[in-house]
C-alpha cells in the first residue's frame, strides 16, 4: 500500500476558511452526477420518478449516516448511483412509486445483510459469488443498456425530426465534456460532466431553447417532495426482483472505491473501520434514501479524486459537504434552475457518460486479466451480454402475484448461476495456458 502523507488526516478539523473551501470542492465534485440520476431516471421512465431536491437531501443525509456507521474513520461521500437508472425506471413502470421505492429500500437491506455476514464469516464467499467475469459484463450492460436514452435525448433516434439547435447544443455538451476529460488538469479534470452540462446549458440559453418559467414561479425556499411509505404509498414487492440483483454489482463497486481510497490515504479502510462497517453505512444510507423517495446511494469516485488531489482526508470536510448538499435541496429557485436543463444537453453528456460506464466494465475484465480463451468465461460473458441487452424477460405468475425478471437483473442472476454451475476444466485450462505460452514464445522469436 502506498503511504501517501495527508496534509490533514481523517479525524483532523481544518481551519474554518479551508474547511468551507474544501467542502465546496466536494459539493461541486458530487453535484453533476447526483442531479443527473433523477433527471435520467425520469427521462427513461417518461414520468417523474425522482426529484433533484430529494436526491440532494438524501445524498447529504446518507453521507452523514455513513460517517456515523464508520465512526468517522472513512472519508467517503455517498451520492446517487447510476447503476439503478434503468432498473428504477422499469420498477416504476411495473409497480409505480411504491414498487420503485420498495426496491431501493430492499437494496439497502441487502447491503446490511451482506455486511452482517461479512462481519461473522469474512468476504471470501463474495469473491466467489461475484468474480470479475460476472461483474465486468454487468457493468457493461448498465452503460450500453442506457444508450438508446442518450440517442433519443439528442434527437438522433429513428423518426425524430431534425432540429439543428438541439443537435448543436448536444454536440457542444459532448465536445466540452470530452475535451475537459482528456485535456484538463487539476480540479476541472474531476468534474468533466458538470463542466459539459454548464457549457451546453449556456449554449441552450443563447439559442433560446431554455424555458425559465419554472424558475420565475419557484419560491426561494421549498420543502422537497419526499415520498414516504404508508403516507404517500403502500410498499409493493412486485417489482423487487427488477432492482435487487443490481445490488450485487454495486457491492463490488463499493469494495473497489474503498480500495482505491485506501491506496490514496495510506490506510486500509477494508480493515479499519472494516468492510462490514462501510457496507453497513452504505446500506443504512440507501435504505433511508428509499424511505424518503430518493435514489440508491453509492460511493463517489469523484470525491475520492478530490481527496487525492487536495491531500485532505478529513471526515469533517466530507460532513460539511453533506450539510451543504442538504441545504441546496431546500433552495427552490436553484433546483428549479437545474430542472430547466434541456434534453439535448443531457443527451450530449450522456453519450459519454453511458459509454464511460460500459468501458469501466471492460476495464474490470482487462485489469483482472479475465481469460476469454477459457470457454467457461465466454459462456458466462456472452450469455449475460445478450440477455441484458436483448430485452429478455421471464414472468412468473401465481394467482394475484406476478413477478418479472428482465434485462440487467436477469443477466446478473444467470451470470452468477452459470459461473457457479460450470466448474473449471483443469485439463482444458492447462491446455490453454500451454498454447498461450507457446504463442508468446513464437512472438518473441519473430
Amino acid at each position: 500500500m502506498n503511504e501517501n502523507k495527508m496534509t490533514i488526516g481523517i479525524n483532523e478539523k481544518p481551519t474554518i476558511a479551508k474547511w468551507i473551501i474544501l467542502s465546496i470542492q466536494h459539493v461541486f465534485a458530487m453535484f453533476g452526477a447526483t442531479i443527473l440520476v433523477p433527471i435520467l431516471v425520469n427521462a427513461t421512465a417518461g414520468e417523474t420518478v425522482l426529484t433533484i431536491p430529494v436526491a440532494l437531501v438524501t445524498s447529504g443525509i446518507g453521507t452523514l449516516l455513513y460517517i456515523l456507521c464508520t465512526k468517522g474513520k472513512s472519508p467517503v461521500y455517498l451520492g446517487s448511483s447510476f447503476a439503478f437508472i434503468a432498473p428504477l425506471a422499469a420498477a416504476y413502470l411495473k409497480g409505480g412509486i411504491s414498487g420503485a421505492m420498495t426496491g431501493i429500500m430492499a437494496v439497502g437491506l441487502i447491503y446490511v445483510i451482506v455486511a452482517t455476514i461479512i462481519h461473522f464469516v469474512g468476504k471470501n464467499w463474495l469473491d466467489k459469488l461475484l468474480p470479475p467475469v460476472v461483474i465486468g459484463p454487468m457493468i457493461m450492460i448498465i452503460g450500453l443498456g442506457l444508450a438508446p436514452s442518450a440517442i433519443s435525448q439528442i434527437g438522433l433516434d429513428a423518426g425524430a425530426v431534425f432540429d439543428w439547435k438541439k443537435i448543436l447544443v448536444a454536440v457542444i455538451s459532448f465536445l466540452v465534456t470530452a475535451i475537459v476529460m482528456i485535456k484538463a488538469k487539476g480540479f476541472l479534470k474531476i468534474i468533466p460532466f458538470l463542466v459539459g452540462i454548464i457549457a451546453g446549458y449556456v449554449a441552450g440559453v443563447c439559442l433560446g431553447i431554455v424555458d425559465f418559467t419554472k424558475v420565475l414561479e419557484a419560491p426561494f425556499f421549498s420543502i422537497p417532495e419526499f415520498k414516504l411509505p404508508f403516507v404517500n404509498y403502500t410498499p409493493n414487492f412486485g417489482a423487487l426482483i427488477t432492482i435487487a440483483p443490481i445490488a450485487l454489482v454495486t457491492l463490488c463497486e463499493h469494495i473497489g472505491d474503498h480500495t482505491s481510497l485506501s491506496n490514496i490515504i495510506g490506510k486500509n479502510l477494508l480493515k479499519e473501520p472494516g468492510l462490514d462497517k462501510t457496507l453497513l453505512g452504505d446500506g443504512v444510507a440507501t435504505f433511508v434514501a428509499g424511505i424518503l423517495g430518493g435514489p440508491a446511494n453509492t460511493t463517489f469516485g469523484e470525491n475520492t479524486s478530490v481527496v487525492g488531489m487536495t491531500k485532505v482526508a478529513s471526515v469533517w470536510v466530507i460532513g460539511l459537504a453533506a450539510i451543504f448538499a442538504i441545504v441546496i435541496g431546500f433552495l427552490g429557485k436553484f433546483t428549479a434552475l437545474v430542472s430547466t436543463i434541456p434534453d439535448a444537453v443531457l443527451g450530449g453528456v450522456s453519450l459519454l457518460l453511458y459509454g464511460f460506464i460500459a468501458v469501466n466494465g471492460l476495464k474490470v475484465l482487462i485489469h483482472n486479466q479475465v481469460d476469454f480463451n477459457n470457454p467457461k468465461n465466454v459462456v458466462v460473458g456472452a450469455s449475460m451480454l445478450v440477455l441484458g441487452l436483448g430485452g429478455a424477460a421471464i414472468s412468473i405468475v401465481s394467482g394475484d402475484l406476478s413477478v418479472t425478471i428482465s434485462g440487467m437483473s436477469l443477466a446478473a442472476i444467470i451470470g452468477i448461476l452459470l459461473n457457479l454451475c460450470f466448474s473449471e476444466n483443469k485439463t482444458e485450462k492447462q491446455k490453454i495456458q500451454k498454447e498461450t505460452k507457446k504463442s508468446e514464445k513464437e512472438k518473441i522469436e519473430v
